[in-house]
C-alpha cells in the first residue's frame, strides 16, 4: 500500500489566544478540508471560521516531507493537493516578539568589566519569521539539515544508546561569505522550535561570535569560555527548553590553534581553544541541545571540528536555478506593494510554480528576460542578489512605480554595474 505524502502546516497563534492546541488543530483541519485544495508555499490569513479569525495570525502551508531537490520542485507544477490525498502534520506555535538580549560576562582581574559574549533569543522569534522561506539553495540543503536535526531529537527522545550509535549534535556550515550560512543557522533553530512545539514549551538560541571567546587578558580566556558555557548549561538544564548554540566564524578558532601550535600565540590561547572543544564534548550528553557552527574558510578547517561535526555542509554561491527563484520572489513582493505594476500578463504567471524548462520555452518575454538576468547574475552571493532589486530601483528606476518590463531591463543594468564594481 502506497503511503500518503506528509505535508507540514504551521499555525501562528495570536498573542492573546488561549484556546488549547488540540482544539485549535481541530478547527484548522476543518478549515483546510473546506478549502478543497491546498498549495505548498502559501499563507492563509483570511478564514471562514471565527475561532480561527480570533486566534490565528497565519496558517502556513509548508513543504512536503522528502521534497528536497530544487530542480524537481521547479519542474513539478503539481504542488496543489486535496487534503484527503495527504497526511497533514500540524504545528501550533506562539511567537516571541522581544528580540535579542545581549549576554555579558565579567572579565579582568577586578571582575568589574563586562564583555559582551553572545546574543540570546527566545524561540520561535519574530526576528526570524519568514527567514527560512527567503533562503534558496540547491540540492535540498535546508530540508536535509532540518531532517538531521529532527532525527537528532527523535533518537534522543527514544533513548538510543550513544555508545552503539554515535552523534554529536554538531553541524558545520562552511563556504564563501554572503551565502547565508549564519542566516540558515538562525532559520534552522527557529524552524526546529516550531516543529518540536509538542515536545518543548519554547526554544532558545544563543549566538556566540568566536572572537568574543578570547579576552584581551590572555590568561582570562579559558575562564571566559568556562563562564560562558556554564551560562549555556543553565539554559540546557531546563528539560522543557530546546537550546540551539550558534558559534559564528569558527575559523578564528582554527587560526588560533594553528598560531598557537607554531608558537606565535600565547599558550593560554590554545588552552582556551581546547576548553571550547571540551565544553562542546560535554554538551553532547544533553538531549535538548544543538550546536551550529559556521566558517568562511573553505580550504582548511580544523580537524578537531571536522571530527566532531555530524554534518559538514558546504554552502556555495547560488546556481542560476536558485537565482531565478530568488528574483521571482523579489518581483512578487514588489508587485504586492505596488512598486511594480501588476498586469494581466503577470497575473497569469503563478510564481513559485514555473519550472525552468517551462520558462525557457515560455512565450512570456519577461520570463525569458528574467532567466537571462539570472544567468548574468551567476557569481553573486545570495546576500547581494537580495539587494539587486533595491539597487535597481534606487539607481536605475528612480520612480514611485514601474512596469515589469522596465524593471527587468533596469535589473540587468544593476547586475552589470555590480559585477563591474567588484572586479
Amino acid at each position: 500500500m502506497k503511503m500518503k505524502p506528509v505535508i507540514n502546516i504551521e499555525i501562528l497563534r495570536r498573542p492573546a489566544s488561549v484556546i488549547s492546541s488540540r482544539d485549535l488543530k481541530s478547527h484548522v483541519e476543518q478549515e483546510i478540508h473546506n478549502i478543497g485544495k491546498i498549495e505548498t508555499g502559501t499563507n492563509l490569513t483570511q478564514f471562514s471560521n471565527k475561532v480561527l479569525t480570533d486566534n490565528v495570525e497565519v496558517i502556513q502551508i509548508c513543504e512536503l516531507d522528502g521534497e528536497n531537490n530544487l530542480h524537481e520542485k521547479l519542474a513539478d507544477l503539481k504542488n496543489e493537493f486535496y487534503p484527503n490525498d495527504v497526511v497533514c502534520r500540524y504545528h501550533v506555535y506562539r511567537m516571541n516578539r522581544e528580540g535579542a538580549q545581549l549576554e555579558c560576562i565579567d572579565v579582568g582581574d577586578s571582575g568589574e568589566e563586562d564583555q559582551p559574549v553572545a546574543h540570546h533569543w527566545i524561540l520561535p522569534s519574530s526576528d526570524f519569521h519568514g527567514l527560512w522561506e527567503s533562503l534558496v539553495y540547491d540540492c535540498g540543503v535546508k530540508e536535509n539539515l532540518l531532517s538531521y536535526m529532527e532525527a537528532t531529537m527523535l533518537f534522543s527522545d527514544c533513548g538510543v544508546d550513544t555508545n552503539i550509535i554515535s552523534w554529536n549534535r554538531l553541524v558545520l556550515l562552511y563556504g564563501p561569505p554572503g551565502t547565508g550560512k549564519t542566516s540558515l543557522c538562525k532559520a534552522l533553530a527557529h524552524k526546529l522550535a516550531i516543529r518540536t512545539g509538542s515536545r518543548y514549551t519554547h526554544g532558545q538560541l544563543v549566538e556566540i561570535n568566536s572572537h568574543s571567546l578570547f579576552s584581551k587578558y590572555f590568561s582570562e580566556s579559558g575562564k571566559l569560555v568556562v563562564k560562558m558555557f556554564d551560562k549555556i548549561k543553565e539554559l540546557i538544564e531546563d528539560n522543557n527548553s530546546l537550546v540551539c548554540v550558534l558559534i559564528d566564524e569558527v575559523e578564528s578558532l582554527t587560526r588560533a590553534r594553528e598560531s598557537s601550535m607554531s608558537g606565535s600565540e600565547p599558550s593560554d590561547l590554545i588552552r582556551a581553544v581546547n576548553s571550547v572543544l571540551t565544553q562542546i564534548d560535554q554538551m553532547r550528553k544533553y538531549p535538548n541541545v544543538m550546536i551550529l557552527t559556521t566558517s568562511n574558510i573553505t580550504e582548511a578547517i580544523d580537524v578537531a571540528f571536522l571530527d566532531r561535526a555530524d554534518i559538514k555542509q558546504y554552502i556555495g554561491l547560488p546556481s542560476y536555478h536558485a537565482i531565478f527563484i530568488i528574483y521571482m520572489s523579489c518581483i512578487k513582493e514588489l508587485i504586492r506593494v505596488n512598486i511594480i505594476l501588476s498586469s494581466p500578463e503577470m497575473d497569469s504567471l503563478t510564481f513559485g510554480r514555473l519550472s525552468l524548462d517551462q520558462g525557457e520555452k515560455e512565450e512570456n518575454r519577461n520570463v525569458q528576460r528574467l532567466l537571462a538576468v539570472s544567468r548574468l547574475s551567476e557569481g553573486l552571493s545570495g546576500r547581494m542578489l537580495r539587494k539587486i532589486p533595491f539597487l535597481t530601483h534606487a539607481l536605475f528606476v528612480k520612480a514611485r512605480t514601474v512596469s515589469l518590463d522596465v524593471f527587468i531591463s533596469a535589473m540587468e543594468s544593476a547586475v552589470i554595474r555590480q559585477k563591474q564594481d567588484t572586479k
